[in-house]
């Protein structure tokens, strides 16, 4: 968000780069003198605000076109089949109604003449990589949320670059695109919460700002669902309690908060506030590798969550062995109804990078916690990481786990090769139950 009443100070050209003194309303252009572009920024506090937060835009279809030119102006989704769910769509797509997770038979009722792509991750986290190298090259401070965006805290680097944090990023855009071919989108403010907010207003290619002075205003109109973490699920709930808006949970008390969102609430209404002290934390050393989602309804089967749980440890493996690591232990993790969160964890007598025994061990945890409890979030991940030569080797008594390494590799050579969906989830699910009759006994970790 540019903020009204931004029409005196400096002007930065996001196209040459240029940066124009305007010491007048009347004298604010509408495109930038030097080189005609209409891409202008312009705010109070632009050159006093240092927090950011950067999403590359449609990161697996920007991708797909930018290798195949022809691509370009069609509606390009990235998924699975028919049986299967959109991963991401292209601009054009979404403007037919096309979303991520959507079923691929609704999304191409909405979008017949659309050209669905099989999702290539080994492609895609390479060039997330790409992405995070020139992040780091503007600051040590670079916290990853995911594969395509990540917090950057350019505090302080103003000497260094011999420019603002705004003037930074602008110039980092560019490279972006120019070096990598892809395209991002920037916010920028003084807490993690309103950077994201604001990276998500001017999509693709944009760069919103949101400042101290109206930060208060700019959220309170804003629907509830805005704030992260607050799913589908979540804002019936606020609803169903009289709070549709961000200002309205402003106002409320934080004990009402607590009866609706137990533990939450106190961080609902900072939020709603603009009140978020968290700071960017790096990841130099990763603790811990996971993938989880928030689910459109709220779940209480086991046979609900089964399907899913076996999705996340798919991507939980490719990531894992994208980074080189392998996990001991297993967690999963689960969000209730009343935004209560469960972990569970089990150990492993080995690191393990396959998704066929992070299946296992969650498998178990999860049947233990499906009682009647519904649950709105769900995750799977992996722990106590060390290097991959120490994984999957298993012994004389367990045969079944270099039968699994040997069956997932050749899968994923299979994938490189010719796609990531070429061979369908039902046979992987089916190999995946066998391996839960050697599940590790659970450690009943307590509620967190």
């Amino acid at each position: 968000m540019t903020a009204p009443g931004s029409d005196a100070g400096r002007i930065l050209c996001r196209d040459c780069l240029a940066d124009h003194v305007v010491t007048e309303a009347a004298a604010r252009p509408r495109r930038c003198p030097a080189c005609g572009s209409p891409r202008l920024l312009s705010h109070p506090e632009r050159d006093s605000l240092h927090l950011a937060h950067v999403d590359c835009d449609a990161f697996f279809a920007t991708i797909e076109k930018r290798d195949d030119p022809s691509l370009v102006d069609k509606p390009v989704i990235i998924g699975g089949g028919k049986r299967g769910v959109v991963s991401t769509a292209c601009y054009i797509a979404r403007m037919s109604g096309v979303r991520s997770a959507m079923p691929m038979f609704k999304a191409l009722k909405a979008c017949p003449e659309a050209v669905v792509i099989k999702p290539d991750i080994a492609k895609y986290a390479k060039v997330g990589r790409e992405v995070r190298r020139l992040m780091q090259e503007l600051t040590p401070l670079v916290e990853p949320v995911s594969i395509d965006e990540a917090f950057l805290d350019l505090g302080g680097t103003q000497r260094l670059h011999h420019a603002s944090p705004a003037a930074t990023l602008a110039r980092f855009a560019r490279r972006v695109e120019s070096e990598i071919g892809i395209t991002i989108s920037v916010g920028l403010s003084y807490a993690k919460f309103l950077a994201k907010v604001a990276s998500d207003l001017d999509k693709p290619r944009g760069f919103s700002i949101i400042g101290r002075a109206e930060a208060v205003g700019f959220l309170s109109p804003q629907p509830v669902g805005m704030i992260p973490g607050v799913g589908q699920a979540g804002v019936a709930r606020l609803a169903q309690a009289g709070f549709a808006t961000i200002g309205d949970l402003a106002r409320a008390e934080v004990e009402t908060l607590y009866r609706i969102a137990g533990k939450d609430g106190a961080r609902l209404r900072d939020l709603a506030r603009g009140i978020d002290p968290r700071r960017v934390q790096p990841d130099h050393d990763t603790k811990s590798v996971s993938s989880e989602t928030t689910l459109d309804v709220d779940l209480s089967r086991f046979e609900d969550l089964e399907p899913i749980l076996w999705r996340l440890c798919e991507k939980t493996s490719v990531r894992l062995k994208g980074q080189a690591l392998a996990g001991r232990t297993v967690t999963l993790k689960l969000k209730s109804s009343d935004f209560q969160i469960i972990t569970r964890a089990a150990r492993l007598p080995e690191p393990t990078q396959l998704a066929a025994r992070l299946f296992a061990a969650g498998r178990e945890l999860l049947r233990r916690e499906c009682g009647g409890r519904a649950y709105r979030l769900i995750g799977i991940g992996a722990a106590d990481l060390s290097d991959p030569e120490s994984a999957d080797h298993g012994d004389l008594a367990d045969r079944e786990t270099p039968r699994l390494k040997a069956m997932e590799s050749a899968l994923d050579r299979v994938r490189a090769r010719f796609g990531e969906a070429v061979i369908g989830k039902g046979l992987s699910l089916r190999d995946s139950r066998r391996a839960t009759s050697r599940s590790p006994k659970p450690d009943a970790d307590p509620d967190s």
